[in-house]
C-alpha cells in the first residue's frame, strides 16, 4: 500500500518534516516515490507548503495519508 507520510529531517532538536509518498513497507527515512511539500513545526505559525495538485492526484490513486498528514491537508484545504 502507498502511504503519504512525514519524513523527519533537520538537526538535533530542530526538526522539520517533508511530506512524501512512499510504500508502507519502507523505512521512515528510506526510499520514497515523490515529495509533496514540507512542514516546519518549529516556527510560529507553523510553516506548511503542500503541492495540492500532486496530493489530490495521489489521493485519487488510493494513497492513504497518516493522521498527521491528514490534519495538515485539512489545514491547507487539500481535503475537507
Amino acid at each position: 500500500m502507498v502511504k503519504i507520510r512525514l519524513r523527519r529531517m533537520g538537526a538535533h532538536k530542530k526538526p522539520f518534516y517533508r511530506i512524501i509518498v512512499a510504500d508502507s513497507r519502507t523505512a521512515g527515512n528510506g526510499r520514497f516515490i515523490e515529495e509533496l511539500g514540507y512542514f516546519n513545526p518549529m516556527v510560529e505559525p507553523n510553516d506548511i507548503k503542500v503541492d495540492a495538485e500532486k496530493a489530490k492526484e495521489w489521493l485519487s490513486k488510493g494513497a492513504q495519508p497518516t493522521e498527521r498528514v491528514r490534519s495538515i491537508f485539512k489545514k491547507t484545504g487539500v481535503i475537507e
